[in-house]
């Protein structure tokens, strides 16, 4: 009885918390002034992920399985790997915008599992005979924490889309952010670059700018600072005239840029893995690899569709907005793979019928 009590504060708790994390993020773009508001986001993520950690661990407890077999839990699961994605995504990008996007998905989640579900789904109850293999912690832990990642990718791809709305933006480099940006005729050089003042820049094979100078041939010394613009004549660009990004927004549009391509290629091989063990729980419970269960095609088309998007960055070479639009597009197949036919559709993996 005391581990329900705990559960029930828990989760009120975990919820509370996230919405206050929510509003310091946002305060803290609204006031980039105010450096202790990001100490204060930070630190608001790491103890909702403790909560609902604690939360999952004394649901564990009571049940006596793994915490994932009904909706209320498996919310609660995707919640606490979107605030761990969070703070490895805030810690590899130095930046604390990652929670302006992040904060209020993982608060709305919480919401919904906390508020809108019944009590009677939220409760614990005996496992179906199926559910009933150690598959249930290896094959849904692994697709949750998939979810999880696939989903912080995404909104940070939408995060740089809004970012560089309006403007044809494009990284020049690799994928993990090693070159600059163009943007409306403009180049962002990184600090250190040679720069040569006198004659136009040659782009190499690389996608850097080599400048060179047309008197002797070495370039000139190194422009100091963190970014620098050079004005790039291209007669025939159809915004040439509009306002070019500053180098700020250009500097964390590839900041948003590069670690949501990171946090996707973290996502897709953990969902390729949950697939396969998914399969081969399948054929252990009901005989057959693969049955075309609503779950299970709407889990093909999200491996296709993030499959698609490394493919375009890795093999084709898009870079910037191409294949942030279908990241974006992502998100949306990400919940009705894991939400939308759970249940809206009938299925070996319903957990019910919304009408």
């Amino acid at each position: 009885m005391n581990l329900v009590i705990l559960q029930n504060w828990l989760d009120n708790a975990s919820f509370a918390i996230l919405f206050l994390t929510m509003l310091v993020y946002w305060g803290g773009a609204a006031f980039p002034n105010l450096p202790y508001l990001a100490a204060l986001g930070t630190a608001g993520m790491a103890i909702a992920n403790l909560c609902i950690a604690t939360l999952l661990g004394a649901r564990w407890i009571e049940a006596g399985y793994f915490p994932l077999s009904n909706l209320y839990e498996s919310l609660f699961f995707l919640t606490w790997g979107i605030t761990a994605v969070h703070l490895i995504a805030e810690n590899s990008s130095r930046s604390r915008l990652v929670g302006v996007a992040t904060a209020p998905v993982a608060m709305a989640i919480a919401a919904f599992a906390t508020m809108t579900l019944p009590s009677q789904m939220q409760a614990s109850e005996p496992l179906v005979p199926a559910l009933k293999s150690n598959w249930l912690m290896m094959h849904v832990s692994v697709m949750m924490l998939s979810y999880s990642a696939l989903m912080v990718g995404s909104l940070l791809a939408i995060a740089f889309l809004i970012v560089t709305r309006g403007q044809n933006i494009q990284l020049q480099g690799s994928s993990v952010g090693t070159g600059g940006y163009r943007s409306n005729g403009y180049r962002l050089h990184k600090a250190t670059e040679l720069i040569s003042q006198p004659s136009a820049p040659t782009v190499e094979n690389n996608g850097f700018a080599r400048f060179e100078s047309s008197s002797n041939g070495n370039a000139n010394t190194a422009v100091l600072g963190l970014v620098t613009t050079t004005p790039i004549q291209n007669p025939k660009s159809e915004i040439q005239n509009s306002e070019p990004l500053s180098p700020q927004r250009l500097s964390l549009a590839e900041t948003l840029d590069n670690i949501s391509y990171r946090i996707i290629g973290l996502g897709f091989p953990l969902l390729t893995i949950g697939i396969i063990a998914g399969g081969v729980w399948a054929n252990e419970a009901w005989g057959s690899y693969w049955s075309w269960d609503p779950k299970e095609t709407w889990a093909l088309i999200t491996w296709l569709v993030f499959a698609a998007y490394l493919h375009a960055r890795i093999t084709r070479g898009w870079q910037g907005r191409s294949p942030a639009i279908l990241a974006s597009a992502g998100l949306l197949v990400v919940w009705v793979c894991y939400l939308g036919v759970n249940l809206l559709g009938k299925g070996l993996h319903s957990y019910g019928w919304f009408f």
